[in-house]
């Protein structure tokens, strides 16, 4: 099942989230679109992960095990700032996730939704990552050259 051309360069993906289902439904349908995908089904396992690999994406759910996806998000973001951050779940008319996420730059994308309509959005976001990632680069590149010059 080809759902979309396959990305220009494999973005690495994380999911995060309890519900073992959910993220092999999910993996398979962003791994057959052509990404790299890690599931995780706890925090600890996710920090290990970020220890290990670049990711370029995390996609987590509102409510996972003992903590909320958006302090997950938080935390996961202090370990790698450079990732996007999608949540996506079926609870998220919730004004104040909404908000919270808006003051974060996450994404939020609600269930239930088909497949070519997730990856069409990870596309999305991932290009914001891009984006983001460029600039954080060049913000890094000005820093390194304003220090030289006062070398």
């Amino acid at each position: 099942m080809n759902l979309t051309n396959q990305p220009e360069t494999p973005a690495t993906i994380l999911l995060l989230g309890s519900e073992p289902v959910l993220r092999t439904v999910i993996g398979e349908v962003l791994d057959q679109a052509g990404y790299v995908v890690l599931s995780k089904g706890d925090l600890g396992s996710a920090v290990d992960a970020l220890a290990e690999i670049n990711v370029d994406l995390l996609i987590t759910h509102p409510y996972i095990a003992n903590i909320s996806g958006h302090k997950a998000a938080q935390y996961l973001l202090t370990k790698n700032p450079r990732m996007g951050v999608l949540i996506v779940g079926g609870l998220l008319d919730d004004d104040r996730l909404t908000y919270r996420a808006e003051l974060e730059q996450f994404e939020i994308f609600p269930k239930p939704f088909a497949a070519a309509e997730l990856v069409k959005k990870v596309k999305e976001v991932l290009q914001w990552v891009r984006e983001k990632q460029a600039r954080m680069s060049q913000s890094n590149l000005d820093r390194s050259t304003a220090d030289a010059v006062q070398d």
